[in-house]
């Protein structure tokens, strides 16, 4: 189905190189009798054009790599509109087209062609206020030299209480980021639930938990004589949390997909996040097999069809 695209959003990297991407997403606007309007994100100072409200958009580019991407949706969840992630560099996770090929990701979109892939959440209410949803992880983390300590309850139950630097909390979309790096497990993609990890305990025994959508998680945090802080998806809050609600949050934002992009799980071996044993390597490069992680052109649109707005 055919969708004309009269407003288009842009989100951009703070200081990456996009002359060429905008130059083109300006050019392609020009022929189509498009508006661009750039969306504010927080700590977002360059402007590359007028600024605009993400619910008059019909689609919100993101230019840059995956941190771009992600705040481009949150700020598209807000209006419920897509977005279109435009790797300006190397490709990552959520970018779904590299900027060379921004020309014909534009004609597919516009034509109909992509599919609104949904992105869950883990939404969190810190000492009872209003819920912020995370996409990737939430962090809670020491402040200062201190440890902090911090309990967690699935479902009314105590599971552990620790002393240590603080937990993350991450979707499968994140789990391969700070959750992975703290030892924590990767969760594929349709895992169907989420993960608690905590950061360098101090003594006892208490292991990453992998909890389910329906269950619901408190964690209490005594931030000690330092202090803690909290980070929504990398960006650090202004509050210092003692008590944190957690649920599921199914289909919080929506990506822009076309149907050919790499898996999670390939594109964390492409980026050598995932490696395979030195012995198995080794005996590969005897055996002179091939190994097939690299990436590859998109091909021709297959002429599925998204649903209309």
């Amino acid at each position: 189905m055919t969708r004309r695209l009269t407003r288009i959003g842009v989100v951009v990297h703070p200081h990456r190189s996009l002359d060429k991407a905008l130059a083109t997403l300006h050019e392609w606007a020009a022929e189509h009798d498009a508006d661009i309007v750039q969306v504010r994100v927080d700590g977002q100072e360059r402007k590359v054009a007028p600024p605009g409200d993400p619910a008059d958009c019909d689609l919100i580019v993101a230019m840059g790599g995956d941190g771009t991407t992600l705040a481009a949706l949150h700020a598209g969840a807000t209006a419920g509109k897509p977005v279109l992630g435009v790797a300006c560099g190397s490709l990552g996770a959520l970018t779904a087209v590299a900027a060379s090929d921004l020309v014909e990701a534009l004609r597919d979109v516009a034509a109909g062609r992509w599919h609104p892939h949904l992105i869950p959440g883990v939404a969190v209410s810190a000492d009872g206020g209003e819920p912020q949803v995370a996409l990737n992880d939430l962090v809670v983390v020491r402040k200062g030299a201190g440890q902090v300590v911090v309990a967690i309850e699935v479902d009314g139950e105590l599971y552990v209480r620790f002393a240590g630097d603080g937990i993350v909390i991450a979707t499968p979309q994140g789990s391969s980021a700070y959750t992975m790096a703290a030892g924590g497990p990767i969760l594929a993609p349709n895992a169907g639930g989420y993960v608690l990890t905590p950061l360098a305990p101090h003594g006892g025994c208490g292991p990453p938990l992998v909890v389910g959508q329906e269950s619901r998680v408190t964690v209490t945090i005594e931030p000690g004589h330092s202090g803690a802080r909290i980070e929504f998806d990398g960006q650090i809050e202004d509050v210092e949390p003692h008590r944190l609600d957690v649920t599921w949050r199914d289909a919080h934002a929506t990506l822009v997909r076309f149907g050919d992009e790499e898996s999670l799980i390939a594109g964390l071996r492409r980026r050598r996040i995932i490696l395979d044993s030195p012995r198995v390597l080794a005996r590969d490069d005897r055996l002179g097999t091939p190994i097939a992680d690299e990436p590859r052109p998109r091909p021709a649109p297959s002429g599925s069809t998204a649903p209309p707005a």
